[in-house]
């Protein structure tokens, strides 16, 4: 194997993270409930900038989607590659409704020294925010090193701008030295990831790759190939209005009846009760007065045999209810969201194998853990496109506590070179 080492190390965090300081900025909030594609419109200020940037590199069949924003391009194989199968790497461009991806200010600590960080000392009815070591323990592994961090008012974005910036730190890379023996390469940038809508219209044939690795983990070494079974549900709770000082044997207070349907799921299996393989029932959203009441649920299990389980327990609550109170009055709508893309991956664990082969060389402990959530790796896997995820250096995502780690993003981007390298036929 030829040496992948950049130039320096200083060129190599020039380029992760003016490009990740750069993405950053850029607000690409997706959108909950959205009837369109992508969800947002200023999605397409970054994959127009992605699109751009991979002109101005050299990369080929360039492909921008301006309705659906989606990004396609390739990195042409080495001389006497040309044969190898042909490899992908994909990451989102949109971030998290859950906290703001507006006017974000992000800031380098050098040589960050294991202690509290004020990321905001506030002011007015804003309070002092504050990333603690006691609320978030693994910074201290993190001890002399850089972090990049929010002020305090937004999320980072490093889910996924990271991954967007070790591919294209990584496409460069292999663009100015073809002497590194590689197959074709094809990277792909997706909107809308975080309201479960990124692989909607992601073109499997036209991106034309044999394998691929989504790029949409945290902590350096994280390599992903289970993840939740997924579905999502409705509850629409039917009541009574009536005035409270003649309600008796006549109101039904829809509101109370949610927290009933609530009580019946199994206490247990509620997500701050959970982790490692363990699903739940996760209630969302409650919305609603005493005459009609939405509750917003999602159903998650690695085991597809427990998914069906809960999916059934949860309707069967529904049809109890309606028994007690009288049809109609619990309406349950349901859909399944993606499945765990260990069922496919399974039969091609090469892909597995050269990645922790690539992290050992690197010197990265890797970390094989289950997605508690979903990727696009899991849809796409299903969709023909076998899709284990990577990790980003990021951590604390879809938050104000949100941050990445410049060296982690610096050996990642190296990490996927030396991934294309295990390719090359």
């Amino acid at each position: 194997m030829q040496d992948t080492k950049p130039e320096s190390e200083e060129s190599k965090m020039s380029r992760v993270i003016e490009n990740f300081l750069k993405y950053v900025k850029i607000d690409t909030e997706s959108a909950e409930g959205s009837k369109t594609t992508p969800s947002t419109l200023k999605q397409h200020d970054l994959a127009k900038l992605l699109a751009e940037q991979l002109q101005e590199m050299g990369a080929e069949e360039i492909t921008y989607d301006k309705e659906r924003c989606y990004v396609y391009a390739s990195v042409p194989a080495s001389r006497g590659c040309e044969n190898a199968p042909v490899l992908g790497f994909i990451a989102h461009m949109d971030t998290s409704p859950a906290v703001s991806g507006a006017g974000v200010r992000p800031r380098i600590i050098e040589d960050y020294d294991g202690g509290d960080i004020v990321l905001n000392e506030g002011s007015g009815d804003t309070g002092r925010v504050v990333l603690r070591t006691a609320d978030f323990p693994e910074l201290a592994g993190y001890k002399g090193r850089r972090l990049i961090v929010t002020d305090g008012t937004t999320l980072l974005g490093a889910d996924d701008k990271a991954g967007v910036a070790e591919i294209m730190t990584m496409a460069e890379y292999l663009l100015k030295h073809p002497e590194i023996s590689h197959g074709k390469i094809r990277v792909g940038f997706t909107p809308d990831e975080e309201v479960g809508a990124g692989a909607d219209y992601f073109d499997v044939k036209l991106f034309g790759a044999d394998f691929a690795y989504t790029v949409d983990g945290g902590k350096l070494g994280e390599l992903e190939y289970e993840n939740f079974n997924a579905a999502g549900a409705k509850v629409r709770i039917r009541g009574r209005s009536v005035h409270p000082g003649e309600a008796k044997d006549k109101m039904r207070n829809a509101l109370l009846l949610a927290q009933e349907f609530q009580a019946m799921l199994p206490a247990a299996e509620n997500p701050m009760y959970t982790c490692g393989y363990e699903g739940f029932y996760h209630l969302d959203a409650l919305n609603g007065t005493v005459e009609e009441a939405l509750a917003d649920y999602i159903i998650r299990d690695h085991d597809r045999d427990k998914f069906e389980k809960k999916k059934a327990l949860f309707l069967q609550v529904g049809d109890f209810l309606n028994l007690k109170y009288g049809e109609g009055t619990f309406e349950i709508t349901m859909k399944d969201s993606y499945y765990n893309m260990k069922e496919v991956i399974e039969k091609h664990m090469h892909l597995i194998d050269h990645a922790r082969e690539a992290m050992a060389e690197l010197g990265i402990e890797p970390v094989v853990v289950p997605i508690r959530g979903g990727t696009d790796g899991a849809r796409l896997s299903f969709m023909g496109l076998p899709c284990p995820n990577l990790c980003t250096g990021g951590q604390n995502f879809h938050g104000k506590y949100e941050y990445a780690c410049v060296e982690d993003m610096e050996k990642i981007a190296e990490l996927l070179v030396r991934i294309a390298e295990k390719y090359a036929g």
